[in-house]
Formats: structure tokens, sequence, C-alpha cells
């Protein structure tokens, strides 16, 4: 089913006003952005900038960008290790603070990604989605979303995926601008970076049963947004 603009602002405004906030946000934040490169260059070594295939819009696939939080450590067999042990104290800041997704700006100006919409995840995880699980690839991917103000890592699969539809199915200028203020407060205090049984967040295996909407339950986040 293809995807129906909630309304003038996501068909007209969303996307150039995107691109005038990265390109912005990449001026401004340019002094960081050095800094945390040649910080990363020093502490973890080549390359600085980490890139790997996502899936964005109706599932097409793009090249994400962001700074390099782990090491390139592999077992006996030469096999990278896990992520909680590549991860390194100074990959833990980096992402503590969302440094690390700076890059992710780029992919902004390029119109892979919005600022504000579900986040991208892995494309092996295409196959998994039931069809209400992939309605999140109705929109362009954000680098923030409902998801990430309300639990981040800290939260079910399910849970994620369900702020992710409601969001897909309500976009509106303060609805935005609202999870851009309330992403602040998240990153300043730190909150969900991890899940309880991982460094960053379990694999998604899939979901047998298929979720559905509460219809009146989504009208109040709706207005809340």
């Amino acid at each position: 089913m293809r995807h129906k603009p909630y309304g003038s602002y996501e068909k007209y405004i969303k996307r150039p006003q995107d691109f005038l906030c990265a390109l912005l946000a990449i001026i401004v934040l340019s002094p960081v952005m050095v800094i945390t490169a040649f910080l990363v260059k020093v502490k973890l070594g080549s390359p600085v900038i980490f890139t790997q295939e996502r899936p964005g819009k109706d599932g097409k696939i793009f090249k994400l960008y962001k700074f390099r939080t782990m090491t390139d450590g592999q077992d006996t067999e030469g096999k990278l290790l896990p992520d909680d042990v590549r991860l390194t104290s100074f990959g833990k800041k980096l992402r503590a603070s969302s440094l690390d997704e700076l890059p992710e700006l780029f992919n902004m100006l390029k119109g892979d990604m919005a600022v504000v919409g579900p986040r991208p995840l892995l494309i092996r995880y295409l196959d998994r989605y039931n069809e209400y699980q992939a309605r999140r690839h109705e929109v362009r991917p954000g680098f923030t979303g409902l998801a990430q103000v309300h639990g981040r890592n800290a939260i079910s699969w399910n849970e994620k995926f369900d702020w992710d539809v409601k969001y897909v199915n309500h976009i509106t200028f303060l609805g935005d601008w609202k999870i851009v203020f309330q992403t602040l407060i998240t990153v300043l205090r730190r909150d969900g970076i991890s899940s309880e049984t991982s460094a960053t967040m379990e694999e998604f295996m899939g979901t047998e049963t298929v979720t559905t909407i509460n219809t009146e339950q989504d009208r109040v986040v709706s207005n809340n947004l």
C-alpha cells in the first residue's frame, strides 16, 4: 500500500526543512565533527567513518554514515567478537552522547534520511517484519523518532515498531519539533542507551503475531505529539 501524506506539511514542507536543518547543523557542528573524527582516529584507528547498508523508504537500500565506535577485534577463527567486547569505553561515550551519529547529517542532505522518522535498522530484518511492522518503511528513516524518545534501546522491539507506525500515521510540524526537543533531553539524560541484556539492542528475530493499532489509543498519542 502506497503511503499517503498525512497533510501538506509532510507532502511539501518536511523534505526541504530536513535539508535546511541538516545543512545548518553541518555548518554549526563542523568543529565538533572534526574533533570527534580526530579522536576516533587516535583511539580506534581507521576507518574513522563506519558505513553500513540500511533499508530506507520503501525498502530502498542506502549507505548509512556513522563515526566508528568499535574495534575490529576477532576470534581465532577470524570472526568479529561480540559487540559488547569490541565496544570500547570511548565508543560507549560517543554513543551515549549520540556524537557517533553526526555523519548521518550527510544522509539527510542526500535525501536518504529525515530529521524525524523510524530509525534505519538492518537489511536482514526486512524479511522478519510482519505486515504491520513493515509499515515503518513507508516514510524516510530518521535521525530520531518516537521510539527514541519513548525508551530508545530500553524498550522491546514490538514497542519500538508500535511507536514507528504511530509516527507514520500522523506526521505533523509540531509533532516533529516536539520529538526533536524531546531527543535533546533524552541525550542529555543518557536514557535508554542499552537494553538490559545487550550493549546496544538484541537481534530482532521476527514476530509471529500481527500487531494491530488501537485506534482510540493512537488518537490520544497523536494529540500529545
